[in-house]
């Protein structure tokens, strides 16, 4: 058996900055640290926070009173801010500034009186906190034949914005789509989908005919490891799994393969990439060949609470 290992895969800048700042708000204050939903959509990591003394919480008035608060990598409404506020909370905000960019747009918008078309998955944390951003001038867009019942108030004053962890090939169809039906709609000069998220499905595109069997590590909860999944699958037709790790495999799903995919989704640590091919290895014997499509060097800075804490552990 052949390896193929996909790069770029796994944590992106957003994420490292999310696990960063839990991590050194531990340090800091000690445990429990609160959490508002999960860090970042990994169960993995999750359980190894929970592990660390963090407290992850879907409701602000699980918190007690005065205590330290993180919002998560996908943001949050200013309602949760102005919950956070009222119950004297130490409140630090680790959401990636990719989300913070579309939460932007969507308040410049609505200040301008345009209705919002937002592409993304209902009831994603993300989509959550952007809506929140403006309830009164967004709608949501899922699907393509979602276009067609859309009842806007004045299409001359109309613009779209998309969740950053979409499909690059589904958020196309639906944007076609909407401008196929309002020709002046308008949206932001950058695309919302992130980096990332785009490099990661680049990476399985025009990798995934090589293989036999793909594998993507990623939690079940996780939008951009599950569109990786899809792609893989709608890609060459061949199985592809979402995994945990190796303990969510069996032999038989790679029986007849001789070359395996393997790539992880932005919010799955290397570690469970290193687990699942050295079960690979010892199982089937399998060699490992790296593929780069891509190189990534983005990084985002601390939230300004943590910056000099930072500095402090690194000079310890």
């Amino acid at each position: 058996m052949k390896i193929i290992l996909a790069a770029p895969r796994g944590f992106c800048a957003g994420v490292h900055m999310a696990i960063d700042s839990l991590d050194l708000t531990l340090k800091k204050f000690g445990s429990p640290v609160y959490v508002y939903h999960e860090i970042v959509h990994n169960q993995y990591v999750v359980n190894l926070f929970r592990d660390k003394g963090a407290v992850f919480v879907d409701a602000i008035d699980e918190v007690p009173e005065g205590s330290v608060l993180l919002f998560s990598a996908h943001g949050v409404s200013p309602q949760i801010r102005e919950a956070a506020k009222q119950r004297k909370l130490h409140a630090i905000d680790a959401t990636c500034p990719l989300v913070t960019k579309v939460h932007l747009e969507a308040i410049k918008y609505a200040k301008a009186g345009y209705t919002i078309l937002l592409i993304g998955h209902e009831g994603h944390d993300e989509v959550i906190g952007t809506m929140g951003e403006a309830p009164e001038a967004i709608l949501l867009v899922e699907e393509e034949q979602d276009v067609d019942t859309l009842v806007v108030k004045d299409e001359t004053k109309l613009a779209y914005l998309t969740q950053t962890t979409l499909s690059v090939d589904d958020a196309s169809r639906i944007i076609r789509k909407l401008r196929g039906r309002f020709p002046t709609i308008e949206s932001p000069p950058k695309d919302d989908i992130c980096y990332a998220t785009q490099n990661r499905q680049e990476a399985v595109r025009l990798l995934s005919d090589q293989a036999d069997v793909v594998v993507v590590l990623g939690s079940q909860n996780s939008s951009n490891s599950q569109r990786l999944r899809e792609l893989a699958a709608n890609n060459n037709g061949k199985p592809a799994y979402l995994v945990d790790g190796p303990h969510d495999l069996s032999m038989e799903q790679f029986a007849d393969a001789e070359t395996v995919l393997i790539t992880a989704g932005a919010s799955a640590p290397e570690s469970v990439v290193q687990e699942t091919i050295d079960w690979l290895v010892d199982r089937f014997g399998a060699t490992v060949e790296l593929q780069q499509i891509r190189e990534e060097s983005v990084h985002f800075p601390l939230p300004k609470p943590l910056r000099p804490f930072a500095k402090e552990s690194q000079g310890t």
